[in-house]
């Protein structure tokens, strides 16, 4: 299945949308022993918990007042119009002149507006919302549930995680407390809020699907709640709240093929929203933690070869010289399995708790080395601004191993300049894969350049020629390779 990122993005459906009704809550049954929230005193603040069966309600009202309506437009300009094709044909000229032509040009100036939804913060105006909702925007305008209206001011926007602070001028704003999204748990309850085609003030229920998502494309840094609850275009920047009242995500995207809700929704957790609204507020930029080493996950295969249990943690395929990483001991090789005292399931997980640090801070780090435990004490640095997530073709040695199902040939000059790989780097390069074999199961690409064999430097032909040799009918191989200027670990087995 295809996946087109343009579904995934919350945009905003510009027409007219004729609504039969919109039905919103849920009747719970006096006798089902569900424990539900009651509105407290103030808007201000989680919702309390109290018993009886009017609990959906009751948090729609405490929590509906501090989400809201962002409209924002903007410019766009064409330089000189633009015309048809046709209309500099030499005959249509003719007919119909150029006046005719320039009657019918694209303006050279023309506004685009759009939708979205925020969340008021703090009782003084501060609003958090999605990147994309406030992206080149010339003015904005929000609207509170109250219906007075505000001209916003964008504070700071982070289009890596797609949150945008703007603030307005005014006092004692009904306002949403903060929720720990870390304590989210799949199955549990949780409303969107906001204002879908432009419909403000509508909530949706649904449940927490799932918790963790990553490597969606979406995001450079991600970490999704997915629900079920409606979320559709005009929801972007909304609330996701639990049944508590308290904000435990920002609606971001949803996987659609029509445009529309098709029950999966993605929502910025809570936490991590906290983290860079509290940066670019103090900053007027997003200040991440940088530690200085290349990352991947732990597949069945890789872990088989590191001697892990389960295929969890983050494996280490390169460290930065002269980073915080390669001074506090971090080799290629070790597999990080718990960093500040938690436990670390992937290589997203790692790289989004690393950001989140404090620059400066020492945390404690735990990784596998050689099959032993070791712990490492790491002084995490500021994340620089242009990091990027950092002959002859011969046969294998060893026909029946699984070597035998790729061809390499020496790395020269002049195709590292090609493969664009710094300067003296050593190998052999991936010149050709067969269909159907281990290598290509295992996911080994033409181009690949192998850098190391069973944690063996290979530096030239002769050098996997004789490693080949030691492989057996039955043994698996670790190949560090280097793709597109990152080291990877691959592992390929019978």
């Amino acid at each position: 299945m295809s996946i087109d990122r343009r579904s995934f993005r919350i945009g905003i459906i510009a027409g007219v949308f004729l609504l039969s009704g919109v039905l919103v809550g849920v009747l719970l049954s006096a006798g089902s022993g569900w424990v539900s929230p009651a509105v407290s005193a103030s808007v201000t603040g989680p919702v309390a918990m109290a018993g009886g069966s009017n609990g959906f309600p009751a948090v729609a009202k405490g929590t509906m007042p501090a989400v809201v309506n962002i409209s924002t437009s903007r410019t766009v300009r064409h330089p000189g119009g633009q015309a048809s094709p046709f209309m500099d044909d030499p005959m249509f000229k003719h007919f119909f002149g150029d006046e005719f032509n320039k009657r019918f040009q694209v303006p050279r100036e023309r506004r685009e507006a759009s939708l979205g939804s925020g969340v008021i913060v703090s009782a003084d105006g501060y609003i958090v919302t999605n990147a994309h909702v406030v992206e080149k925007a010339d003015e904005i305008k929000v609207l509170l549930a109250d219906k007075r209206e505000f001209t916003g001011k964008v504070v700071g926007s982070d289009s890596k995680s797609d949150i945008a602070v703007i603030k307005i001028t005014a006092k004692d704003l009904p306002t949403l407390g903060w929720g720990d999204s870390e304590k989210l748990e799949v199955g549990e309850y949780v409303l969107a809020i906001g204002n879908p085609f432009g419909l403000n003030s509508t909530i949706t229920l649904g449940i927490v699907s799932a918790v963790g998502r990553a490597n969606m494309g979406i995001e450079q840094y991600e970490n999704f709640i997915q629900t079920d609850a409606a979320i559709n275009p005009g929801n972007s920047g909304g609330a996701l709240v639990n049944t508590r009242g308290e904000l435990v995500g920002i609606n971001t995207a949803i996987f659609s093929r029509t445009g529309g809700n098709m029950g999966i929704g993605f929502a910025i957790p809570s936490n991590m929203v906290k983290s860079v609204m509290d940066s670019l507020v103090k900053h007027g930029k997003v200040v991440r933690g940088y530690l200085g080493v290349s990352i991947q996950d732990v597949n069945p295969k890789i872990a088989k070869q590191f001697g892990l249990d389960q295929a969890q943690g983050a494996l280490v395929s390169e460290v930065v010289s002269g980073s915080p990483a390669e001074k506090s001991g971090i080799q290629s090789g070790d597999v990080i399995t718990r960093f500040d005292g938690k436990a670390i399931e992937n290589s997203s997980m790692l790289r989004n708790r690393a950001a989140e640090t404090d620059v400066g801070r020492s945390v404690e780090v735990e990784v596998l080395r050689d099959k032993k435990p070791v712990k490492l004490s790491i002084k995490v640095a500021e994340q620089p601004k242009d990091m990027t997530a950092s002959g002859e073709s011969v046969k294998s040695e060893g026909k029946s191993t699984v070597l035998a199902g790729f061809e390499v040939q020496d790395l020269t000059a002049e195709i590292g300049s090609q493969l664009n790989l710094p300067r003296g780097t050593q190998g052999v390069v991936v010149s050709a894969v067969e269909s159907g074999s281990a290598a290509e199961e295992a996911g080994i690409h033409r181009g690949d350049v192998i850098v190391e064999l069973n944690r063996k430097a290979v530096r030239n032909i002769d050098d996997f020629q004789r490693l080949s040799k030691s492989v057996g009918k039955a043994d698996s191989v670790l190949l560090l390779l280097v793709r597109q200027g990152r080291r990877i670990f691959v592992a390929i087995n019978q």
